[in-house]
């Protein structure tokens, strides 16, 4: 089987992380080809070598009319240069493009965590409604996200994949040992972007002095006044290994899909508080493997004080992060439901 996957950006993040992982099972059975367009290029290093890499010069996440001609005639050529049996498309973008220039019969469309169309592009919605037949198949990654495409319109063979991925990368050595003073360490891994609320992380850390705040994964260096507690590390690779050494993870959001983020945090085996946004609910159970809350100061400072001053919490919470991770969040599973969807197109 040839299989074509096809993303906006090159960069790091949820979608890339599910690009690269099921790429990367893939290439051993498969030939596997990664399309992207522009970033900082970490992704490529992530993946196989056996993976063939097409770098689309044109293809930007800003709207631009002659870009995305370019970017049309690239991803013609792809089509032509190496035939795939399968074409899967992630991101908004690339879904909107793809689904006019690939045959429909050999297309699977991956949305993202639908809110950031939902809510933050509503008007590329009537956009996804009239190109929904032009595909095979449209995943969800959480059932939330299956649910609000429904209820927007989008109906056409819809299914739902929660993402996996396989248990971090271990580092070497403890890299929070200069943080050995504070009682506890929350780890936060996200890029800096008003989506997922710095402001909020910075008002939650100056209530609680006592707890290290370690912020992995901006793309660029964090500007304004912080308290003297949070840390902000920079883009790191491998940045889920880090959870490790960490005793919880905080994600404040005000959109989400199923993060990756999230699942990593899980695989190592540690609680969760987060936004009540997304998919977030469907892997953090209250009160069972961490808390989802409102997006206010008060409600992540309660849920983070009472499962850090409390062993015994900590300790069940923790558990059952790892178990639920074993039980629905492996990259295994998230494999196998997409071949599944791929050889049934095949068998057509």
């Amino acid at each position: 089987m040839i299989i074509l996957q096809v993303i906006t950006l090159c960069s790091l993040g949820g979608a890339q992380s599910v690009v690269i992982n099921l790429s990367n099972i893939l290439c051993k059975e498969h030939e596997v080809i990664v399309a992207a367009g522009e970033g900082d290029g970490k992704m490529w290093d992530l993946l196989a070598s056996s993976i063939k890499q097409e770098k689309i010069a044109f293809l930007h996440r800003a709207l631009s009319p002659i870009n995305e001609i370019k970017t049309f005639f690239a991803l013609r050529s792809l089509y032509l240069k190496y035939k795939p049996d399968i074409i899967h498309l992630h991101s908004s973008k690339v879904g909107i493009l793809g689904r006019i220039v690939f045959p429909k019969s050999k297309i699977v469309y991956t949305v993202h965590g639908f809110d950031s169309i939902r809510v933050a592009y509503r008007r590329y919605l009537p956009v996804e409604r009239v190109l929904q037949t032009r595909c095979k198949s449209i995943v969800g990654v959480s059932k939330y996200d299956g649910e609000n495409l429904q209820k927007e319109g989008i109906i056409n063979n819809i299914s739902v994949i929660y993402n996996g991925l396989s248990t971090p990368y271990k580092l070497k050595r403890n890299p929070f040992e200069h943080l050995n003073g504070y009682t506890h360490k929350v780890l936060c891994v996200a890029r800096l972007s008003p989506q997922k609320k710095v402001d909020l992380f910075l008002d939650v850390a100056s209530r609680l002095p006592q707890y290290a705040f370690i912020w992995i994964g901006n793309q660029y260096e964090y500007i304004g006044e912080y308290p003297s507690n949070v840390f902000f590390m920079g883009s790191l690779p491998d940045a889920g290994a880090y959870n490790e050494y960490a005793d919880v993870f905080m994600l404040p959001s005000n959109y989400e899909g199923l993060p990756m983020t999230i699942i990593e945090a899980m695989s190592l085996g540690k609680p969760i508080v987060a936004s009540d946004v997304g998919g977030i609910s469907e892997i953090v159970a209250n009160g069972e493997n961490g808390y989802t809350v409102g997006n206010t100061p008060e409600e992540f400072v309660e849920k983070l004080q009472y499962i850090l001053e409390n062993p015994d919490v900590y300790r069940m919470f923790a558990r059952k992060s790892l178990e639920y991770y074993k039980s629905a969040l492996t990259i295994d599973r998230m494999v196998d439901s997409y071949m599944h969807i791929y050889s049934s197109m095949l068998s057509i």
